[in-house]
């Protein structure tokens, strides 16, 4: 096909455009940013995120269905919305990451931002400045090996968990066991997949961190006695 800047353009390309719409509209990436916490919410909650009605909010949930980014679960008289799938998480954080780099730093001046930047769950991981340290920390202890599907777990990472009382399941075959994924606030990786979802679940099952708004989450004086110090001093533990 010929384009009016005479440039030839075929099918093969990325086809983006519809997807680029989806997000561009200031309500719909509002209802996307508000599911990045991995959890099921319904079409009021999505509406109060996005500061529209409820019939706004419907007609931008029927177009975000159609498009693929999210799926719809019915119960009872509800329906429940939740992101599509991890890809679409990861999307959305590296549109973040363009979106914000000119005004990174004074982005996160703001108290809210600045609890969103230590620690937050991103699609059913942990993200910020904790979860960064999380995947820093399994370097340090050689708990990680590179394979094409991103990192396998070494006996050295296995130990280190068992220190924190985690077994971590086999790899499902169905996703990804660990991977490295841009991290929106410290623009380094943090660890994503099953690995680092049952690394957050562990976290909060042991009271270490606790869910506050959103998709922020806070340490607790537990997680301060028992976790931070294993990830501030990896080398500690590699006894």
């Amino acid at each position: 096909m010929l384009y009016a800047d005479g440039m030839t353009r075929t099918a093969h390309e990325p086809r983006i455009a519809r997807v680029a719409a989806m997000v561009a509209d200031p309500a719909r990436s509002l209802m996307l940013a508000y599911l990045l916490s991995g959890e099921w919410a319904s079409a009021g909650e999505l509406a109060t995120a996005a500061s529209v009605t409820p019939a706004t909010a419907s007609g931008h949930l029927s177009k975000l269905l159609e498009a693929g980014l999210l799926v719809c679960q019915a119960r009872g008289r509800h329906r429940y919305y939740q992101l599509a799938d991890q890809d679409v998480a990861h999307a959305l954080e590296a549109l973040a990451v363009v979106a914000e780099r000119s005004i990174h730093e004074r982005m996160w001046e703001h108290p809210t931002r600045k609890r969103l930047r230590f620690a937050r769950c991103c699609y059913g991981h942990l993200a910020g400045q904790l979860g960064v340290s999380v995947l820093t920390a399994l370097h340090g202890q050689g708990g990680l090996k590179a394979n094409r599907d991103g990192y396998e777990l070494t006996p050295a990472g296995l130990a280190w968990l068992s220190k924190m009382d985690l077994q971590p399941k086999a790899p499902s075959s169905g996703r990804r066991f660990a991977y490295p994924c841009l991290d929106w606030s410290e623009r380094k990786d943090h660890l994503a997949g099953q690995l680092a979802d049952e690394l957050l679940q562990h976290f909060i099952q042991k009271a270490w961190v606790r869910r506050v708004d959103g998709r922020a989450l806070d340490l607790t004086p537990l997680g301060i006695q028992a976790l931070l110090p294993m990830l501030l001093t990896p080398a500690a533990h590699n006894a």
